[in-house]
């Protein structure tokens, strides 16, 4: 049972024979669809293909709108559950004054204490880039200034201009 336009029931399946399953799983055999079709709506319940490219398809005997019931609850009570989480970029430069970082420490500070995870980069422009270790000390000031809520998840990384880094909350 895929989903509701998948899965055939009671009179659209086509086939002569089925394999049958009754409702407490145990097996009926290979019986005609004629016969299965009775069977279900002697107990006032459907019949469900639930292999259809098995040799018979198999069939079982359940309540459809039932277990669809059960089934979109608890794929709403999976979704109400997850948690998502998004992530937020801090800019910084790597010739960044004390004042500007400790500005942006503070934003990324309030993003990781609300559950988010953090890009922190750095772009080098022209002739900075031979200098990639002051970047690489901007990092661990950085770093060292949001240490009490959240952790380094990805180190710094030079790809191409751009250096990153990602930050995680702690209590993930």
């Amino acid at each position: 049972m895929n989903n509701k336009k998948d899965a055939r029931i009671n009179d659209e399946i086509n086939d002569n024979e089925i394999r049958l399953v009754d409702t407490d799983g145990t097996m009926l055999g290979i019986v005609s669809t004629s016969e299965a079709l009775k069977l279900a709506f002697d107990k006032n319940l459907d019949l469900v293909e639930i292999s259809p490219n098995a040799v018979p398809p198999v069939c079982k005997i359940i309540d459809y709108n039932k277990t669809m019931y059960e089934k979109a609850k608890k794929e709403k009570e999976a979704k109400k559950n997850q948690k998502v989480v998004t992530i937020k970029e801090v800019r910084l430069s790597a010739n960044i004054e004390e004042h500007d970082l400790e500005v942006k420490s503070k934003n990324a500070y309030k993003f990781l204490s609300q559950g988010n995870k953090i890009k922190v980069s750095i772009r080098f422009k022209g002739r900075q880039q031979k200098y990639a270790t002051d970047g690489l000390e901007v990092f661990s000031k950085f770093a060292d200034l949001v240490k009490d809520v959240g952790s380094i998840e990805k180190s710094a990384a030079l790809e191409g201009r751009t250096m990153t880094m990602i930050l995680v909350p702690k209590n993930s």
